[in-house]
């Protein structure tokens, strides 16, 4: 069976879904890999590697002759009008965002799995692309922070006088969360937290960091995930979040709702109420924003509301992407653990009666299996059939 491991076409995308370490991996299955020219040059693959481990590499990748694609990026509707039917695809699918691909998939009769869909369960945390990639991420917030602050993050204690440490408030203490809460602490900054779950202040003082104890209700969506709070719990939010905010040199958030926009946690006052130099890192700026006002891929100056100067609110844009090199390690590992439950003896052999393969396949025979995202396309047809109906 061919497995197709494609470059990467999405603008700023470094990563690629497999290494040559994982080529041995899928190989050792029976799959014949076929690895497209310079898929792994941005994560630092050059393709003698992958060639050395074992892969075919081909000038392009024709996706009508694969039986398996796996990939990093959602495929566009094109390509997943292009794979042969019954072919298997692997990877992120981001599905409430990206509905023609889905209907694409589904009308080519592919079965598609979204490492979006893994369940998060013991046994499927070795297929977890989400929680790998955020760790990522959360390293990368802390890092981006520190080469803007225009001071240290340490104390210092030296013959000119004593440097006091920096104050960083991480908002949301997910995986990403709680990797800049370690990283920021590593790099001896005073750290502070807070995460709507209730499981989150033992996380946070496990990584070194303060919880901030806010009087708000505590939820938790299935999974561990956060629940979007109310529109009056979201505002009370802001207001007891304003004064640590103000306090703080470093603000990074961090909070998401799978499927939904990011929860807006920090207006724009509250961003003018730092200091002049201070610096926001918003990882969740490409899925709506956690500050008002936040770029994808782009910094911001906010003006300060005493006119002193500005504080600089970055929008990241690909964090993991950004770190190619070990992201791809991660997300091909992910890949390559969940193939491992779809190939026997290089054969496919799909068991929906497994939680793991049925949790994570989004489209199978023709149907879209998950059924938040067939409610979704099941919506935009039906607005569709009524703007025709309403058209002159």
């Amino acid at each position: 069976m061919k497995l197709g491991i494609p470059r990467e076409r999405r603008e700023g995308e470094r990563r690629v879904a497999a290494t040559p370490d994982t080529v041995r991996q899928l190989a050792g299955m029976g799959l014949d890999v076929l690895v497209e020219t310079g898929a792994g040059d941005g994560a630092g693959h050059a393709d003698s590697g992958y060639q050395q481990a074992g892969a075919t590499i081909v000038p392009e990748l024709d996706t009508t002759v694969l039986d398996i694609l796996a990939h990093v990026r959602p495929l566009d509707p094109h390509t997943a009008a292009s794979l042969q039917r019954g072919a298997v695809t692997v990877g992120l699918a981001s599905p409430s965002s990206e509905l023609p691909a889905v209907q694409a998939l589904a009308d080519n009769g592919v079965t598609s799995f979204a490492l979006e869909l893994v369940p998060r369960i013991s046994r499927a945390q070795s297929m977890d692309a989400l929680t790998s990639q955020a760790l990522v991420a959360g390293y990368r917030c802390v890092l981006e922070a520190a080469i803007r602050l225009p001071r240290f993050f340490p104390l210092y204690m030296t013959a000119a006088g004593t440097v006091p440490p920096a104050r960083v408030l991480v908002l949301g203490a997910g995986v990403a969360g709680l990797q800049a809460i370690g990283t920021a602490k590593r790099l001896g900054a005073r750290v502070f937290a807070n995460d709507i779950r209730p499981a989150s202040a033992d996380e946070v003082a496990s990584m070194g960091g303060t919880f901030v104890r806010l009087d708000l209700e505590t939820v938790e969506a299935a999974g561990g995930y956060a629940r979007q709070l109310s529109s009056d719990a979201g505002t009370r939010q802001r207001q007891l979040l304003a004064p640590h905010v103000a306090q703080s040199d470093v603000l990074i958030t961090t909070a998401a709702v799978p499927g939904r926009p990011a929860p807006l946690l920090v207006t724009c006052e509250m961003v003018q109420g730092m200091r002049a130099g201070s610096v926001v890192v918003d990882l969740a700026a490409e899925s709506g924003g956690n500050v008002e006002g936040s770029v994808p891929g782009r910094d911001v100056l906010i003006p300060t509301a005493d006119g002193t100067g500005h504080i600089t609110l970055v929008g990241l844009k690909d964090p993991a992407s950004a770190m190619a090199s070990d992201a791809s390690r991660l997300y091909a590992k992910n890949v390559a653990n969940l193939l491992a439950l779809l190939v026997r003896d290089g054969n496919l052999t799909l068991d929906f009666e497994d939680e793991v393969v049925a949790g994570a396949c989004l489209t199978h025979a023709g149907e879209v299996r998950h059924q938040p995202t067939a409610d979704l396309l099941a919506v935009r047809t039906a607005t569709a059939v009524a703007g025709q109906e309403g058209a002159p």
